[in-house]
């Protein structure tokens, strides 16, 4: 049975409940002496709560304040410092914490004022907090000297001093430096602003690095969003030691299996690994056994540990083209919990039987020792099947390809893939011995094979299908760059995928079987507001949407396979993406709409999200699986973790975006000047945005510099229209467009037309012969500002 933290307290100890319920209900900062003396402890029972304590802090249960006051963990000690970040037009007053140290985001708190109007934006008080129904409010004590946000920008350097210029794309502002404190030009730095408009300068308290020295960029990234990129001594020192404990004897042995892990080229970590072969079990003739083995990361990092909370405090590894930073420690991220060929490591493994039509049968978990026949990238993968020709190919996207004869496995030979004496043979699930055949290449046929019926079951199920590829930045070995492409995406990708998705869909069904705790991916339908203003967008392209239909993802397939023109194409699709929810992690589960499935939570991913970390310990427990199980504190804490990781998990996707938008900008820098083909990306009443074919980044035009006519706004259609020539400027269109500026420091594109005015803008001819409808009637109005006028929707 796995050992598990006991949550019963000694006799004479409170319970946590009773702690919680104490330290919710006191008047006064509740710290250990306080506890004691509230529930008549002895000198004793004193001892037994200090460590209570610290095992309840562990669980995430409570945090700590300044002086040892301790509070519940998401909540917010008793009295503290608050700043005001916004007066809504309601005239409520809204603050968070100065100091915040928890691994859940800053709560918001609504500050009582006594007189009204005497707090602004920026101000410091001390407060006294309550918890009031599911959010806090603020009784102000006193209010403190006003500091200064903090700038956070790069230094350059200016005939006349110093100026530093500021990281945010809508950070037009410059400063001049007053105090560089020692930082050279082009060093990342935080300042202070000091001084009133219009003489507003910044002194530098803090130097963060070189974000233009090779493979740096990121460091913009991750202190503008506070990602945690160090590990303490503590951590570190514990991840060595824990990497270096055995395997164990209760695992099952699968190093006898050709397992293969199929990752990207440059991947830093290897999670999971694939096995298929066809069943030999009558009752499922046609079918599969597979083989999802995922890094066994609940054996090393086990709860209330210090790796265990440096992981939930980081809740993912964030990857980014010049660096990694992880979730853990790479001793144990890119090593001892890395699947590597060739050598012994701990999985946990997921065994499923998949029926001919792609169903899932059954399965089972076990920890088990894999040994991989190969690490392969996916490129690699697919060219090896690729190669099987003159077999007749069907067609595949990039080319990833398989042989149309569903009995391909079965058909061709298979030798043992070990040298003679070693691994496969007389073992369940060897290959028979020959020749012919690549050893690596005869693991890689059976699941091909296996993927197809898979494939099946995907088409069947109609998940949400959008093609949105995803840029690569390539960099040389001194961290120059060396491209800016899209990914290709292939046939491996695919089936990787549809084996993790497997694998996700068997842990939760597996645990919903054993009424054990789930971290479901939730992914909800779209709200009625959303569709219908799809439903008004689709209207300008003459695309007819029904509001009474019950929305499924294949809904949204059926509208983009209606989609002939190109152009139009990408931005409906892009269109299609907004109207979707933001996928989070919960215990409660209510499906995931854009895969069209019930029950889904992440496993296969346990060295980069925590999520799939808590989804491993819960399977350990339910199937008694041996030690590093979920504890009941953990139970308890599902649905605050889960909104934690939630949000780490979007911070992250910013961070990445933003770094890949900057090293665009970089390696677009050498082309200002240039004319460019770009395409339109949004429409707004201050002009449009436009991104590089095959490059991407998005840059402002601003209308001002479109032409010397008046342009008309339209909300519903998101379209600029001049009142003069009729011209229209829509999301989707192609054109040329001068490179103005990039600037790598932010990320931002500017843009100008060729010649005052673009030739491949469309009339409104053009827009009523693609939309099926008559031409939007010009008509001369007066206003303002220059050349923009805006309708607003037909209510």
């Amino acid at each position: 049975m796995p050992k598990r933290i006991s949550t019963s307290p000694p006799k004479g100890l409170p319970t946590r409940e009773q702690i919680l319920d104490f330290i919710a209900t006191s008047d006064v900062p509740a710290g250990k002496r306080e506890i004691a003396r509230a529930f008549g402890l002895t000198a004793q029972d004193k001892i037994l709560l200090k460590a209570l304590l610290k095992d309840m802090a562990d669980e995430g249960l409570i945090d700590s304040a300044p002086g040892r006051a301790f509070h519940k963990m998401g909540g917010v000690p008793k009295v503290t410092v608050l700043r005001i970040m916004d007066v809504d037009d309601g005239g409520n007053i809204w603050a968070v914490p100065e100091r915040w140290e928890s691994e859940t985001p800053a709560p918001r708190l609504r500050v009582r004022e006594r007189k009204n109007g005497a707090l602004g934006v920026g101000d410091r008080i001390l407060a006294r907090t309550e918890e009031a129904g599911q959010g806090w409010i603020a009784l102000p004590m006193k209010v403190l000297p006003r500091g200064e946000e903090l700038v956070l920008g790069v230094l350059r350097q200016e005939p006349g001093g110093m100026w530093l210029q500021g990281v945010e794309k809508k950070e037009r502002q410059e400063y001049p430096v007053s105090d560089a404190g020692g930082a050279q030009a082009g060093d990342l730095v935080l300042a202070e602003r000091a001084g009133r408009p219009p003489r507003i300068t910044v002194r530098v308290t803090q130097v963060l690095g070189d974000p233009f020295a090779p493979r740096s960029f990121s460091l913009i990234a991750i202190h503008k969003l506070g990602i945690p990129d160090a590990f303490s001594s503590e951590t570190l020192d514990e991840a060595v030691r824990v990497a270096a404990q055995p395997l164990g004897d209760d695992r099952e042995d699968l190093r006898h299996l050709p397992i293969v892990a199929i990752d990207p080229a440059d991947a830093r970590d290897h999670d999971d690994a694939v096995w298929a072969m066809p069943d030999d079990d009558p009752a499922n003739d046609g079918g599969w056994k597979a083989i999802v083995a995922i890094a066994d990361v609940s054996f090393y990092v086990r709860p209330g540990s210090s790796l265990d909370r440096e992981a939930r405090r980081r809740g993912n590894s964030v990857y980014f083209p010049d660096r990694v930073v992880p979730m853990l420690p790479e001793s144990l991220s890119a090593e001892m919990c890395s699947l590597k060929q060739g050598v012994d490591r701990a999985a946990l493994v997921c065994h499923l039987r998949i029926g001919k039509d792609g169903t899932l049968l059954s399965w089972r978990f076990t920890r088990a020792v894999v040994r991989l026949a190969a690490n392969l990238a996916y490129e690699d993968a697919q060219a090896m099947v690729d190669g099987l020709k003159p077999l007749p190919f069907r067609g595949g996207v990039g080319g990833g390809a398989v042989p149309a004869s569903d009995g391909l496995t079965a058909a061709l030979p298979h030798p043992n893939p070990f040298p003679e004496g070693e691994g496969l043979k007389g073992q369940a699930g060897a290959l028979p011995e020959g020749e012919g055949l690549d050893p690596i290449l005869a693991a890689l046929l059976p699941l091909w094979d296996c993927w197809r019926a898979l494939n099946k079951a995907r088409e069947a199920r109609a998940p949400l299908d959008l093609d949105l590829p995803e840029r690569r930045v390539m960099l040389d070995e001194m961290g120059r760059i060396l491209s800016v492409a899209p990914r290709e995406r292939l046939d491996a990708h695919k089936l990787i995928e549809d084996y993790m998705i497997a694998a996700n869909v068997a842990a939760a069904k597996a645990l919903e079987a054993k009424k054990a705790p789930v971290m479901y991916r939730v992914h909800e339908q779209p709200s009625r507001e959303k569709i219908v203003a799809l439903k008004e967008y689709l209207k300008t392209f003459g695309i007819d949407f029904a509001l009474g239909q019950v929305i499924q993802p294949r809904t949204f397939n059926q509208i983009l396979a209606k989609v002939v023109d190109d152009d139009a194409r990408p931005q409906i699709m892009e269109q299609v993406l907004r109207t979707q929810t933001q996928a989070y992690y919960a215990p409660a589960n209510l499906g995931h709409f854009g895969l069209a499935l019930g029950s889904y939570g992440h496993f296969t991913s346990p060295i980069r999200r925590y999520a799939d970390l808590l989804v491993h310990r819960s399977l350990v427990a339910a199937y008694a699986l041996g030690p590093g199980g979920l504890t009941d504190g953990e139970t308890a804490g599902m649905e605050r973790i889960g909104q934690s990781i939630s949000q780490f998990e979007r911070r992250a996707m910013e961070a990445e975006r933003d770094t890949i938008d900057r090293y665009v900008a970089a390696f677009l820098a050498e082309k200002v000047g240039e004319v460019l083909e770009t395409r339109i990306t949004g429409v707004t009443n201050f002009g449009f945005f436009a991104t590089v074919q095959g490059i991407g980044g998005d840059g402002l035009m601003p209308v001002r510099d479109i032409g010397g006519e008046y342009f008309r706004f339209d909300e519903a259609s998101r379209t600029l229209t001049g009142d003069q020539t009729g011209t229209v400027y829509a999301s989707g269109q192609k054109l040329p467009l001068r490179l103005a500026e990039a600037n790598p420091v932010s990320g931002a594109l500017r843009f100008e037309m060729v010649d005052g005015r673009c030739a491949a803008a469309s009339s409104t001819e053009d827009r009523g012969r693609r939309t099926g409808k008559p031409p939007a009637r010009v008509l001369k109005r007066r206003g303002r500002p220059a050349n923009i006028r805006h309708q607003g929707k037909k209510r």
